[in-house]
């Protein structure tokens, strides 16, 4: 049986349809309005809890947290810092993917504070960063706003989930792209 022009004209126009996956993640997080509403919307991107994401920005000589909001209250990291992974992804503005991060040296002050208002489980164990990806959000002038850190959080690595993958790092990227262009990454 012939196709008619009708069932082409209609596939072609579903063709167009179909958006490409970076383009929506642009589109979805420049409908955000807040930290909170990115920090959800990343969550989902890389299908992890929200406990698992963290948002920093570039304020003065240190790195601040926008989210979450226990993190804001805890503290700030200074750039300086040579043990802290997101200084050195601040400084390198370089993207690092970590899936064995219990290994990797890092300040770990942060991983003790319970995210309660976000349902974090206060099981021991369940607040250890096992695999973690670390990407600068960086303006079109090339200048550092801050950090996004995507991570698996658990008990053992298998237990925290599936490792990152290139795809994710990728992912990642597109990201961080889209937070610079957010007016809540530009220091007030």
């Amino acid at each position: 049986m012939p196709k008619s022009s009708s069932s082409g004209a209609a596939a072609a126009v579903a063709r167009q349809r179909v958006v490409a996956p970076h383009s929506v993640i642009e589109e979805t997080l420049a409908r955000t309005q807040s930290p909170e509403q990115a920090c959800a919307e990343i969550s989902k991107i890389f299908q992890v809890g929200t406990t698992e994401v963290a948002l920093m920005r570039i304020e003065g000589d240190a790195l601040n947290f926008l989210f979450p909001k226990e993190l804001r209250a805890a503290g700030t990291i200074p750039l300086s810092s040579t043990k802290a992974v997101a200084a050195r992804t601040a400084h390198t503005r370089k993207v690092e993917l970590f899936n064995n991060f219990v290994i990797v040296q890092h300040a770990n002050v942060f991983e003790t504070i319970k995210l309660t208002s976000l349902g974090q489980s206060s099981a021991p164990g369940a607040s250890t960063i096992q695999k973690l990806i670390s990407a600068p959000i960086i303006d079109s002038r090339h200048k550092a706003l801050g950090v996004l850190q995507v991570c698996h959080k658990g008990m053992t690595p298998d237990e925290s989930g599936a490792d990152f993958t290139l795809n994710d790092l990728y992912n990642v990227e597109i990201v961080a792209r889209s937070l610079a262009k957010l007016s809540f990454m530009r220091a007030s």
